[in-house]
């Protein structure tokens, strides 16, 4: 009896790991050993639907909107090339590419980037490495997606976790070579192929990506297209906490212009950006570099930002297409770029992607600053010195407003011996104080806020240069002058921090003294208190500091000694 109770317990066990060895082979994409007929169990890794995916659409997916129309629609084209419908399902895995200024990582499951590395740019930790935009790893999660959305809440479509099969083609871009194409082609999944096809341009990083769909089935379908960039909430490493540069996502449309968005707003569920759209792009954004997914003019295209899981965030659209019909396909032309933000190639790829390189309120200054400079660096070559040159520049454009802020403050150095002695005189009667104060600026003229209305008038411009190197990824990695080998990183021996400090020092020194002895302790306390904070910033902004600096000096001393004042220097007094 026990035999017996034995040989059926091994012939269940038997049978049952043959069924659970048939399924393992479905479940990876292939063909069932035992049971080739009947239900088939579908990969998760290709049957979820949009309603499904974790980190793939916004919460409100919209409906497919009819009678719009593509780029480059095909509808109802004749007998179309499809894929090949029985393709064995492929197997996942990581594709590298290369280009002269690109080395780009995807996945196959969904033809996704996974990693864009910049082979022109070093990483600022280590100068032995090219610097990562878009990575997949245990420190970073930030990728670019796309796939179709179905029209019909249940019904699946091929999306960024189908699994693609690569077609086979060259991986490095070859000399002489201008261009290169990587082709993913999924399976058939609601009756519906997509195939994507990345064509890579020397030089370039901007990538065009085309979405062909093809409707492998019996009936009409009107899917619609999603391009999104996934990323998480963490500020790029190494980045300074002493100034506050913009990381996060960003939309532009003609109507309501460029619209960046803190992650702790989209946490707080608090988006306040045009959701439909004609035109425009989705961007995610950080200091000196940025990613984008563009669509061209017409299509229209609902834009979304959400909160995908625990300190992970989206940015995208979705564009509809028009009916495709069996046996029929559509095309919709995209661009990726991820990259540098260098403003003359941001500006030919889209308008107004050359605003993800944000100046703030002060880009109408800003802008034609940085013209400017650029246009020095291509006559000098060397960003230091066009720092130095267009502080120059500067200094002679606002000569007479800075002439007579010095002149009214060397007229209050000359009569800032006959205030400390009335005030002494009559320190005891305050009222009377003020009257003869009064009396005196009278008498010889003197305007004692002469000296600041001219220099308020220059700071919004000295505050949009300060934007401008700070922003502009030209000074990364950018040499001076000897132990200056990046004008975008702080001074590694703090040489120009404590020479700003000096200048500023003796600057404030030049100035009359305020009578007000708390107004006189005031005047050293910030200026002091500002140059530390120099210590930790960019040498490009030191350098156009001490510029600054060092010309204010010698303007304010020529004025002092034509006007007949001694310059001389009035040190603190803190007792």
């Amino acid at each position: 009896m026990n035999d017996i109770r034995r040989t059926v317990l091994w012939v269940v066990f038997g049978f049952s790991m043959v069924l659970l060895w048939d399924q393992w082979q479905v479940y990876n994409g292939h063909k069932a050993t035992f049971f080739p007929s009947g239900a088939t169990v579908t990969s998760p890794a290709t049957s979820a639907t949009p309603a499904a995916l974790p980190n793939a659409l916004p919460n409100a997916v919209p409906a497919a909107v009819s009678g719009a129309t593509a780029v480059n629609a095909v509808p109802g084209a004749a007998a179309p090339v499809l894929p090949a419908a029985t393709a064995p399902a492929a197997a996942r895995e990581r594709l590298v590419v290369n280009t002269d200024v690109l080395k780009l990582t995807f996945d196959t499951q969904g033809g996704t980037l996974v990693q864009t590395e910049f082979l022109k740019f070093t990483d600022s930790a280590d100068k032995t490495r090219s610097f990562v935009l878009l990575d997949e790893s245990s420190s970073r999660n930030y990728t670019a997606q796309s796939g179709l959305i179905a029209p019909v809440v249940g019904q699946e479509m091929p999306t960024h976790k189908t699994v693609m099969a690569v077609v086979p083609g060259e991986r490095t871009l070859k000399d002489g070579s201008q261009e290169l194409v990587v082709r993913f082609e999924s399976p058939e999944v609601g009756g519906i192929k997509l195939v994507k096809t990345f064509t890579l341009t020397r030089g370039a990083y901007a990538v065009v990506v085309k979405h062909e769909v093809f409707n492998v089935g019996s009936t009409p379908v009107a899917p619609q297209l999603y391009l999104q960039l996934v990323r998480d909430g963490n500020k790029p490493v190494g980045e300074s906490s002493f100034y506050s540069t913009f990381t996060g996502p960003a939309v532009y449309t003609d109507a309501q212009k460029y619209q960046k968005v803190e992650f702790s707003d989209i946490e707080k569920n608090k988006v306040d950006v045009e959701k439909t759209a004609t035109n425009g792009y989705v961007a995610m954004v950080q200091h000196y570099f940025a990613s984008a997914w563009l669509l061209g003019d017409g299509i229209k295209r609902d834009l979304f930002m959400r909160k995908v899981d625990t300190n992970l965030y989206a940015v995208g659209m979705i564009a509809p297409l028009s009916n495709i019909a069996p046996g029929s396909s559509q095309v919709i032309d995209a661009k990726f770029f991820a990259g540098p933000q260098e403003e003359k190639v941001l500006e030919s790829l889209a308008p107004g992607l050359e605003l993800v390189k944000d100046y703030g309120w002060l880009t109408i200054l800003a802008k034609p600053l940085y013209w400017l400079l650029d246009r020095l660096h291509g006559f000098i070559g060397n960003w230091g010195w066009s720092i130095m040159a267009l502080v120059l520049l500067l200094k002679l454009v606002f000569y007479w407003l800075n002439a007579k802020a010095y002149a009214s403050m060397a007229k209050m150095k000359a009569v800032n011996p006959k205030i400390m002695e009335m005030r002494e005189r009559l320190k005891a009667d305050p009222q009377k104080m003020q009257q003869e104060m009064m009396r005196i600026y009278r008498e010889e003229k003197v305007n004692p806020m002469g000296g600041c209305f001219p220099i308020m008038v220059q700071i919004p411009v000295f505050i949009a240069l300060y934007w401008v190197l700070l922003s502009s990824v030209e000074m990364r990695n950018a040499p001076w002058v000897m132990w200056i080998h990046d004008l975008s990183a702080p001074d590694p021996y703090y040489i120009l921090p404590l020479v700003m400090t000096l200048t500023t020092v003796l600057q404030t020194a030049l100035n009359p003294a305020p009578p007000d002895p708390l107004q006189a302790k005031m005047m050293w306390f910030m200026p002091l208190a500002f140059s530390v904070m120099f210590f930790f910033f960019p040498a490009g902004l030191v350098l156009y500091w001490i510029t600054n600096n060092v010309l204010s000096i010698a303007q304010q001393w020529v004025i002092n000694t034509r006007m007949g004042v001694p310059p001389q220097f009035n040190l603190p007094k803190f007792n």
